[in-house]
Order: structure tokens, then sequence, then C-alpha cells
């Protein structure tokens, strides 16, 4: 009985859509090869074939894991006692998204990414008493008439019954305009070095950004890409599996391209 209820967590994976789906076009294309009498009907059955692993590869956590190593640099996380050595003034959040009709609330709330950076940013904040910064607008694919994320991550603080934002930055779309305004924002209080949160994967890029609008950074990284299950769930495809891949190469272009 045991034995069986080691095997459930890789049973249910191999149920659901991501491992099953992928397994049923491999049996598919794997028929449709050997229907395939001439060597010019296989090409499109093999790249198809190609193209369901490499689909396959990319869902698998173990993969995410390898890219988010090898294709971004490195970021060590840090405690909260070197924020004072380091002489930093202000902890600054960056916004990680909205839902903006949650059920359970009846309005917005932060999505569960979002959630997880500001509840760091808190634990610094508690741990170092320096004064929190939370920027974040309305991004390219929101809705206009939504609230922004910054005034929606202030009132989860007023649900967590958590300390006060200091600053909110409103109006930013995308990172690089969350740099922008925040550093205009923050030095107007003559702040200009922070502690940076937001996931290790996506700390790289938001670091340069933050640098170019004139503020001395110190990363504050979460959210690692990492695992906890067993090495074959970790090559079993997965939703967070694809999503995780997804971030990385995201960001890897981002880094090329700025």
């Amino acid at each position: 009985m045991d034995t069986l209820l080691a095997l459930k967590p890789i049973l249910s994976t191999l149920i659901l859509p991501a491992t099953s789906g992928l397994l049923a076009i491999l049996a598919l294309l794997v028929w449709a090869w050997r229907r395939s009498a001439r060597a010019h009907s296989r090409l499109p059955v093999a790249v198809a074939g190609v193209t369901t692993l490499v689909l396959w590869l990319l869902s698998c956590q173990a993969v995410a894991i390898w890219l988010s190593l090898h294709l971004l640099p490195q970021v060590s996380p840090i405690h909260h006692e070197d924020l004072k050595r380091l002489q930093v003034q202000a902890i600054v959040v960056l916004g990680g998204g909205v839902e903006n009709e949650a059920l359970e609330y009846n309005g917005p709330t932060l999505s569960p990414d979002a959630m997880s950076r500001l509840l760091y940013g808190v634990h610094l904040s508690r741990n170092t008493q320096l004064p929190m910064a939370y920027t974040g607008g309305i991004g390219w694919a929101g809705q206009s008439r939504q609230t922004s994320e910054a005034e929606v991550a202030a009132l989860a603080l007023t649900r967590l019954g958590a300390p006060a934002l200091r600053w909110q930055e409103n109006q930013s779309r995308d990172t690089r305009e969350n740099a922008l305004l925040t550093a205009a924002l923050l030095k107007n209080d003559s702040i200009t070095r922070i502690a940076l949160v937001t996931h290790a994967w996506h700390m790289p890029r938001s670091v340069r950004q933050f640098e170019a609008a004139g503020l001395q950074v110190t990363p504050a990284p979460m959210g690692y890409i990492r695992s906890d299950s067993s090495p074959l769930l970790q090559w079993l495809p997965s939703g967070k599996g694809l999503r995780d891949t997804g971030w990385v190469i995201r960001e890897w272009l981002g880094l090329l391209l700025t």
C-alpha cells in the first residue's frame, strides 16, 4: 500500500494534460512514421516529433533549473543584516502582476508572484526598520480601468495588518518605467541606495535598469527556480516547468536586447 501511495505523484503527473497530452502526440507520431512508406513523406512527421520532444524538455522542471543556471547571471540571496552594513536607505519591491477581479476579495488582489515579492519586502522591512516602496502601475497588457498594482499592494498590506508603504509608484508599465519613475520618486527624498526585491530570475535585468536610472542597487532576490520534487518528477512535463522555462528564456532575451 505504501508503495502505491509513493507512486501517486508520478501517476498523477502522467495523467495531467502536460504529460499525457505530449505522450499521446508522441504515440501518434510513431504510428504516422510507421505508416509513412516514403522518405519524403516522413519529413513532416520527423519535424513534428522533434518539436514535440523539445516541448517536452522545455516543460520539465529539471530543464528550467538548468537553463536558469546557465543562461542567467546568478544572484546570491542576502541577509537582512547586510542591508544596514551596505547603508541601504529603502527597500523597493518590484511589481509582479494583479488579479483585477478576485472573487474571494470581491475586487483586486496581487498575483501570487507579486504577493511573494511583497511578503519578502515586508520581511526585510520589519527586520531592518527600513521604509518600503512598491513600484507597479497598469502593465501594457492590463485594462485601462483597472486599479494600479501599487494601490493593490497597499490594500494587501492593510488586509495583512502590515506597515504601510512609504512610496507608491503607480504609473509604470514595464521594468524600464519601474526604474525611471521609482528613481525620480525616491530622489525627491534624497534616497539613492536601495535594496531591490524581485524574483531571482528577474533580478539581473532589473538591476541593470535601476542602476541605469541612477540608483545604487543591492539585489534582494527571492523565488529562485528550484524544485523539491524527486529527480524523476523533475523530468516529467508540467505547467510549472513550462512557465519557468518561459520566464528564463524571456529574461535571457531581455538581457541580450537591453
